[in-house]
């Protein structure tokens, strides 16, 4: 099923897309019609994350008698609600590099003169990408999935105005996909590992590529390169697994204005879900609501993000990401307001004894 979040009425509910994309159903109006009683686990979407398996199946009864009976005041128009981000304030932020393209390019695009990135590129079309500097140095990626924790305050969803923060001159869009967890665990089995996914989201983790690099040239970060209000959109559906044929095979794609800028498909992920989650849960409860990043999607189709085509966001561009089954999400980027605009962030070094 299609889940979402949204605002009616000055209330913030839950519903499930109907066949079609036309209309909703407000589930927990549903359930106090049918069942004479609200239920617990549509309070919110983290409640129906927690409710997992129980909770996906008593929607899906719901969404049946709904579409059969059609009752007065249950079904709204979805066009005619303000969407949301599925989960709003999710119980934390993953966020991983899991597409081995990605960690190339941007190894070259950070880490050399651009003389540098064009031999580095010939010696990989010549010998192969064992014997280029992008791959030597990014050995230890290849060792276990890596990642960051982002602020889960920054969320925004589809139609959401994105600011660029003020102390940033190079700002970027990442394409990306990612999952909420519906169930918690420890140690958790690679084998076993997809039967915690609870919903599948479209995913744009906004950068400060300029501060993102000063930052982690010193060993830490991103820090102030992701986190800013805004920074993290996410929408505009929760997908639920039985809606996804295959989540290691999706097109993905990014618009600017319209234009094509980006393409990948979720194949060229080096570690997948199952991979990300055996890995974290070592030693570590993981708990339902938890969101996990797939990384910007880069791959044999493509690149998945300004800082690897040249190409960054201004105010008044329209960025879209669309993955195929997760819908597209779509957000308009605009300057941050004028009060906003303190001392840039970034001051010069001063020696030690000035």
């Amino acid at each position: 099923m299609k889940l979402l979040t949204y605002r009616h009425t000055q209330a913030t509910e839950i519903g499930a897309l109907l066949p079609g994309g036309t209309e909703l159903l407000r589930l927990q109006a549903a359930s106090v019609l049918r069942n004479g009683q609200p239920a617990a686990c549509f309070i919110d979407m983290l409640a129906f994350l927690r409710g997992d398996e129980a909770a996906r199946e008593r929607a899906q009864r719901l969404i049946d008698w709904a579409l059969a009976n059609r009752p007065d005041g249950l079904l709204l128009k979805a066009g005619e609600v303000d969407w949301l981000a599925p989960v709003p304030v999710p119980e934390s932020i993953r966020e991983f590099m899991n597409f081995e393209q990605h960690v190339i390019n941007c190894a070259r695009r950070f880490g050399m003169p651009p003389w540098r990135q064009k031999l580095d590129r010939l010696v990989e079309r010549r010998f192969g990408r064992a014997r280029t500097l992008a791959y030597r140095s990014s050995r230890p990626w290849y060792e276990r999935p890596v990642y960051y924790k982002g602020n889960r305050f920054s969320v925004v969803g589809p139609g959401a105005e994105v600011q660029i923060p003020h102390y940033t001159k190079v700002f970027d869009y990442e394409l990306e996909f990612g999952i909420f967890l519906s169930r918690g665990g420890r140690n958790i089995p690679r084998e076993r590992a997809h039967e915690h996914i609870g919903g599948y989201v479209v995913f744009n983790d906004f950068s400060a590529r300029d501060i993102q690099g000063r930052e982690m040239g010193g060993r830490l970060g991103p820090a102030k390169g992701k986190d800013f209000d805004t920074g993290n959109a996410m929408g505009p559906l929760l997908v639920t697994p039985d809606e996804i044929p295959d989540p290691y095979d999706l097109a993905m794609q990014a618009r600017i204005n319209g234009e094509r800028v980006s393409l990948g498909n979720s194949r060229d992920m080096r570690f997948r879900f199952d991979d990300v989650l055996h890995y974290v849960s070592q030693a570590e409860t993981l708990h339902p609501g938890e969101f996990f990043g797939s990384g910007t999607c880069s791959g044999a189709e493509g690149v998945g993000c300004g800082a690897e085509h040249g190409r960054f966001l201004k105010p008044g561009d329209v960025i879209e990401l669309e993955v195929e089954h997760l819908g597209v999400l779509r957000n308009r980027i605009v300057a941050a307001p004028a009060e906003a605009h303190a001392a840039p962030i970034l001051q010069p070094l001063q020696p030690a004894w000035s």
